[in-house]
């Protein structure tokens, strides 16, 4: 853990341009997250805001009011939010001016880069802080390309793909690694955006800041050190964007170098169009299935559900829609728990179900939610 921290998601706190600070809020292995600061949800429990269920993470209108309020002193401020035209707002720079001044280190995940900044690298400099800019390309002498070292991976490999941006797929794959481990299983995921580094994900990959000549080479090469020096059972595979996302490199790339044995796949039914993408509509669930199954040999084996914009009659309606038209078991993760994810992944892959047959039983028989209560 690299210490304390305050989220800087002024204005965007949930919106679907705090996606960052979302994840960070939920779950992270970096930071002890102290609070969020956005004058909007001021006084709040930034879990009741996000999911309805206190998380014990404070929200704040200033970073001024988080000091004050705060037994502990933050040692980083972390960019939580995605600014509009990938450019700050006069009160973001403002509060990240503050911070430095406070003597917080400032991590970032944004597409600008701060220490390329006119302004905060000097005033970092004369304070003594860091600035760490989590998308910042890595020199290509250092970057891989393929090279079919993916097949000397013998292990279960489950990519969380999705059909459109910010729609939760990072949030599912977090969430199924928690409950594989809880169950006994040594999981590893494999991130691919920013927000998964911030969370602390050991094996991570920035695709949208690799030459998409090195991309697949990037993903196999993470994928095989993580299976060297962990020798896990379970890989998940965190996808980005979608097949058919104009904006971002999607689930194609992770597809062709991680060579799953089984996919996921999010989906938010009520979301019309590409995100940030108006005129671009998302294409129907059962034609992203069947270009994910044409593209594999393998099945998507779960569909799992981004419930916004939906009551609670609405989504079990969808759940039961979709497990009657595509016959693959169907759930929202976030409100009913894992179990049943968890369940359909031991399905289909035998060998993991009898390596925890006992403890998935018991789990299942007393109705638990494994990502939460079992330790």
């Amino acid at each position: 853990m690299d210490g304390t921290a305050l989220i800087l998601c002024e204005g965007a706190f949930g919106t679907p341009a705090g996606k960052t600070a979302h994840g960070l809020v939920r779950f992270t292995e970096r930071y002890k997250i102290l609070g969020v600061i956005d004058s909007k949800h001021a006084g709040c429990d930034a879990g009741v805001v996000l999911d309805g269920q206190p998380s014990g993470v404070p929200v704040f209108g200033t970073l001024s009011q988080a000091f004050e309020a705060l037994d502990q002193r933050p040692e980083y401020l972390v960019l939580g939010f995605a600014p509009t035209g990938d450019k700050l707002s006069p009160q973001h720079r403002q509060i990240i001016r503050q911070a430095i001044h406070l003597g917080m280190n400032i991590d970032s995940g944004l597409r600008l880069l701060l220490t390329e900044d006119a302004e905060f690298p000097g005033l970092a400099q004369l304070r003594g802080i860091q600035l760490r800019d989590v998308r910042k390309p890595v020199e290509r002498r250092h970057l891989h390309t393929f090279t079919g070292r993916i097949s000397e991976v013998n292990c279960t490999k489950i990519a969380v793909l999705g059909t459109d941006a910010l729609v939760g797929k990072r949030t599912t794959a977090v969430h199924l690694r928690r409950s594989l481990r809880a169950i006994g299983l040594k999981s590893i995921l494999i991130g691919t955006g920013q927000t998964a580094w911030l969370q602390g994900m050991k094996y991570c990959v920035i695709a949208d800041t690799v030459p998409s000549y090195h991309l697949t080479g990037e993903i196999e090469h993470m994928i095989c050190e993580a299976y060297e020096q962990e020798q896990p059972d379970v890989i998940i595979l965190e996808g980005q964007g979608s097949l058919t996302d104009p904006l971002r490199p999607g689930g194609l790339e992770l597809l062709c170098a991680g060579r799953p044995d089984a996919i996921i796949i999010q989906h938010a039914p009520k979301r019309k169009f590409h995100t940030h993408l108006e005129k671009f509509p998302l294409i129907p669930l059962a034609n992203e299935i069947q270009a994910l199954q044409l593209l594999t040999e393998h099945p998507v084996i779960a569909i799992t559900l981004n419930h916004e914009g939906m009551n609670p009659e609405e989504m079990a309606e969808f759940i039961r829609q979709y497990e009657a038209d595509f016959k693959i078991p169907t759930m929202d993760v976030l409100k009913d728990g894992t179990v049943k994810l968890v369940d359909t992944v031991l399905t289909h892959f035998p060998p993991l179900y009898d390596k925890v047959r006992t403890v998935w039983e018991h789990t299942k028989g007393v109705g638990l939610n494994v990502t939460q209560e079992i330790r």
